[in-house]
């Protein structure tokens, strides 16, 4: 095999490389996301942020409202 065939092949090889290294790096953190989802279902904490997030809202329309 001469050395232009090595460089051609060691380039293709280099391609392909970054691309399943991509792919695996946009797998991975798709994956991490959705790990994330339901995480803080049921904890108290949690519902009483929203709560107090949601009251706050609330009084912040009313005093936009005319």
């Amino acid at each position: 095999m001469s050395l232009a065939e090595l460089e051609k092949r060691v380039e293709s090889l280099e391609r392909e490389l970054t691309d399943l290294k991509q792919s695996i790096d946009k797998k991975s953190k798709r994956e991490s996301a959705l790990r994330t989802f339901g995480m803080f279902a049921n904890d108290p904490l949690i519902d009483e942020i929203a709560r107090l997030g949601r009251e706050y809202r609330e009084q912040t329309r009313e005093h936009d409202e005319p």
